[in-house]
């Protein structure tokens, strides 16, 4: 059983005039969709995510000495994708000695977990 098609003219529409109206519009502001974004993309690679991952597990401060061996990249790799995290507000670091401690910052998570949420 088959209904009968029925077909309009094409017609053109003016200059400015929408097509039609938005479905749904979004409820993320632009700041601070700009701030999930920016936290988007620092995670965005499969080593930061995994760093995020190891410093959220962790119960304190990790030496980045510790974080090399887990990782198939070398300790200037590390330290550029630590910087990333870190330029990002997802993680920071104490200096202790020759060696850093990095954690993570997990207010800077709770944004993006509740929007995903």
């Amino acid at each position: 059983m088959s209904a009968p098609l029925q077909l309009e003219p094409k017609v053109k529409r003016p200059v400015g005039e929408p097509c039609c109206e938005p479905v749904v519009y979004p409820e993320v502001d632009r700041q601070r969709a700009s701030r999930l974004a920016e936290v988007a993309k620092a995670l965005g690679d499969p080593i930061r995510l995994q760093l995020v991952d190891v410093l959220r597990q962790h119960a304190g401060k990790v030496c980045v000495c510790e974080l090399v061996p887990l990782f198939d990249v070398s300790q200037p790799t590390l330290s550029h994708h630590l910087k990333r995290l870190r330029d990002a507000g997802l993680v920071d670091s104490e200096k202790r000695g020759l060696w850093a401690y990095y954690y993570v910052l997990p207010e800077r998570l709770d944004d993006l977990t509740a929007w995903l949420g």
